[in-house]
C-alpha cells in the first residue's frame, strides 16, 4: 500500500485496459478494409454487409479506446509529473504528432467514412477506411516511439536533470521501435481475426437460416488473418527476443529464470518457480539445450544469468537500486503470451482445415465452436502478458538506465488519494466494459441483415397513407 506500488498499479490498470482496445481496433478496421476491397473488386453483396456489420463493432471498439485512452494520458499529471518533467522534451514531440496528425487524420477518415456510403462512389469509399487503417498504425508507430525510447535511450542529452532530444532521427533509428511495432501490428493482425471468427463461431451456435452463411464466410475470413498474423507474431517476436539478449540482458534472463550464467549449450525450462529473496530457482523442468537453440538459433551458447547482470549493473548504476525484475510474473507472462500464441496459430491453422468445402467438419460440430467461439478472449491475455514482459522486465527504471521508478512518482500523491482513484477507476473501467458487452452482443443479435430490414420497413411505410383505415387496422 506504498504510493509507488499504488501508482503503479493504477498506471498498469489504465494501460492494460486501454490495450484492450488498441489492438481490437486496428485488427478490425484491417479486416473491414479487406472485405470493402473485396466487395468494390467482386460487387457481391454479401461482402458490403460484412463490412457495414463487422465495421459497427469497429466503431465500438474505436470509440472506447479513445475514451480510455484519455483516461490514460491523465497519468502523467496526475500521478507521474516528475516523470513528465524529466521526459516531457522528448516524450512530447511523437506523442504531438500522434495526436496531430495521426489520430487527427484516423477520426477525420472515419468520420467521413461513416456517412458518405451513399455519397461517394464503392472506389472511392473504400479508399476512406484504407486511410483510416494506415493512420491507426502510424499512431501505433509513435506512441511505440515514446515508448522505446524508455526502452533504449537514444538521441538525447541531460541538461538541468532533464532529457533533451537532439536528434528527432535518432529516435526513429532506434532498433527498438521497428522491433516493437512489427510485433506489436502482427498482433493487431491476430486479434481482428481471432475476434471475428470467434463471435462468429457464438453466433452459429445460435444459427438462423437466413445467417449462416454469412457467418460462415466471416468465420473463415477472420481464421485466415489469425493465421497470417500468428505467423508474423511468431516471427516478430522472435527477433525482439534475440535482440533483448545484448540490448536487455536482465529481461531476457528473467523470461526464462536463469539466474546462474548457463553452460552451452543452455536448457530451457517449460515450469520453473523461483526464490526471488534468494536469486535462486526452487523448481524447474527443463528441455536440454532447447534455450540455445531459442536463443541464437544454434545447439550451442550460455545465456548469461541475472546474478551476473546485476553485478555488471551495479558497477554501471550504483549498488543503491534493486535490479532484479520480478522474475516470476515475466517467467510466467511470457509463457501465457508464447503459449496462447501458438494456440491462435494451432486454432486457426485447424479453423481453416476444418472449414474447407469438401468437410466443412467444424460447423456440424458444437464443441468446436465452442472452442472457437472461447478463443475470442485469448488475444486479450496475450496482449496483455507481452505489455508485461515488455514494462516489468525494465524494472528498476522508466527510462532504462537513466531514471528510476521511485524517481518518477508525483511528489505531493498520498496513499490515501491513489487508493480513491484505483477504486474510481476500476469501477470506472468496469462499467465501462460491461456496456462495451452489451453493446458488443446487441450488435450481434441485431444480425448482417438488420439494416437492410429497417431499409425496407422504412420504404413500406412510405407507400402507406397513415389516413387510410388499412393504415390503422395494421
Amino acid at each position: 500500500m506504498s504510493i509507488v506500488s499504488l501508482a503503479r498499479f493504477q498506471f498498469a490498470m489504465t494501460t492494460v485496459f486501454h490495450f484492450f482496445f488498441v489492438p481490437f481496433s486496428i485488427g478490425t478496421a484491417l479486416a473491414v478494409a479487406i472485405m470493402e476491397t473485396t466487395y468494390v473488386i467482386t460487387k457481391k453483396k454479401e461482402y458490403l454487409r460484412m463490412t457495414k456489420f463487422w465495421g459497427n463493432i469497429f466503431l465500438l471498439s474505436f470509440a472506447v479506446g479513445v475514451v480510455t485512452g484519455i483516461i490514460q494520458e491523465f497519468q502523467f499529471g496526475m500521478n507521474w509529473s516528475d516523470y513528465s518533467r524529466f521526459m516531457g522534451d522528448i516524450f512530447g514531440a511523437p506523442l504531438a504528432i500522434e495526436a496531430l496528425l495521426a489520430f487527427f487524420m484516423e477520426s477525420t477518415f472515419l468520420g467521413l467514412w461513416m456517412f458518405t456510403w451513399d455519397r461517394f462512389s464503392p472506389k472511392a469509399h473504400v479508399v476512406l477506411i484504407w486511410l483510416v487503417t494506415f493512420a491507426s498504425m502510424i499512431s501505433a508507430l509513435w506512441i511505440l516511439t515514446a515508448n522505446s525510447f524508455m526502452q533504449h535511450p537514444t538521441g538525447y542529452t541531460i541538461k538541468n536533470g532533464h532529457a533533451v532530444m537532439t536528434s528527432f532521427s535518432a529516435l526513429l533509428k532506434n532498433p527498438q521501435v521497428w522491433f516493437e511495432f512489427g510485433h506489436v501490428i502482427a498482433g493487431t493482425v491476430v486479434t481482428g481475426g481471432i475476434i471475428i471468427a470467434g463471435l462468429s463461431a457464438f453466433r452459429l451456435l445460435h444459427q438462423k437460416a437466413k445467417e449462416t452463411a454469412f457467418y460462415k464466410k466471416s468465420l473463415r475470413l477472420g481464421l485466415l488473418l489469425s493465421l497470417i498474423g500468428a505467423v508474423l507474431v511468431i516471427f516478430a517476436g522472435d527477433q525482439q527476443m534475440k535482440y533483448l539478449i545484448n540490448e536487455q540482458p536482465m529481461k531476457f534472463a528473467a523470461t526464462e529464470g536463469v539466474y546462474n550464467t548457463t553452460k552451452s549449450p543452455a536448457a530451457w525450462s517449460i515450469i520453473d518457480w523461483s526464490n526471488e529473496k534468494e536469486h535462486k530457482n526452487d523448481f524447474s523442468l527443463d528441455i536440454p539445450d532447447m534455450l540455445s537453440i531459442l536463443a541464437y538459433g544454434r545447439p550451442s551458447g550460455a545465456v548469461e544469468g541475472m546474478n551476473e547482470v546485476n553485478k555488471h549493473l551495479e558497477n554501471k548504476y550504483g549498488k543503491e537500486n534493486n535490479y532484479y525484475p520480478p522474475v516470476n510474473a515475466l517467467f510466467w507472462s511470457f509463457r501465457i503470451m508464447a503459449g496462447f500464441g501458438g494456440l491462435m496459430l494451432l486454432v486457426s491453422a485447424l479453423g481453416l482445415f476444418f472449414t474447407r468445402k469438401k468437410k466443412p467438419t467444424l460447423y456440424k460440430k458444437k464443441w468446436m465452436l465452442w472452442v472457437l467461439g472461447l478463443c475470442t478472449f485469448t488475444p486479450f491475455l496475450a496482449n496483455t502478458a507481452g505489455w508485461l514482459v515488455t514494462e516489468l522486465g525494465r524494472y528498476p527504471w522508466t527510462v532504462y538506465g537513466l531514471f528510476t521508478i521511485k524517481q518518477s512518482v508525483s511528489p505531493n500523491v498520498s496513499v490515501g488519494s491513489l487508493l480513491t482513484t484505483n477504486i474510481v477507476y476500476f469501477l470506472l473501467f468496469a462499467f465501462i466494459a460491461a456496456t462495451m458487452i452489451s453493446l458488443v452482443r446487441s450488435e450481434l443479435k441485431k444480425g448482417p441483415f438488420y439494416e437492410e430490414q429497417i431499409a425496407a420497413d422504412d420504404h413500406r411505410a412510405d407507400q402507406v397513407d397513415p389516413f387510410d383505415k388499412e393504415a390503422f387496422e395494421r
